[in-house]
């Protein structure tokens, strides 16, 4: 599976598709922040200057200080794929994000998002 394109694509462009899908069912842009900065590790200032350094999704996992250890407790499927069977750990790390900012959308509380 090529996923070439995926990685190299800008987290500063799907930094805000993520925020109006929370927004557009009643969550807010620090919810996605905080889902966001669990998953990777960086802090609010850390985020914002990969969003300003307009950086790809692969140096956004790469210079993540420390992906979160209960991360392989997400499961389930986004975009037709279970997300624990993805075999490519930085595809496997992109859905992981995807899965949880799906969860905050459709209402699920903070508590089980962030696998707690």
């Amino acid at each position: 599976m090529k996923n070439e394109r995926v990685y190299k694509m800008a987290f500063s462009r799907v930094y805000p598709l993520y925020i109006q899908k929370a927004e557009r069912k009643g969550r807010s842009k620090s919810e996605v922040d905080a889902v966001i900065c669990w998953l990777t590790g960086y802090d609010d200032a850390g985020l914002a200057e990969q969003i300003d350094k307009n950086t790809d999704f692969e140096t956004f996992f790469a210079n993540a200080p420390q992906i979160n250890p209960n991360a392989v407790k997400i499961t389930g499927v986004i975009c037709g794929h279970r997300v624990e069977k993805i075999e490519e750990p930085l595809m496997q790390k992109i859905r992981w994000l995807d899965k949880l900012v799906d969860e905050l959308a459709k209402g699920r509380p903070m508590e089980k998002i962030l696998r707690r």
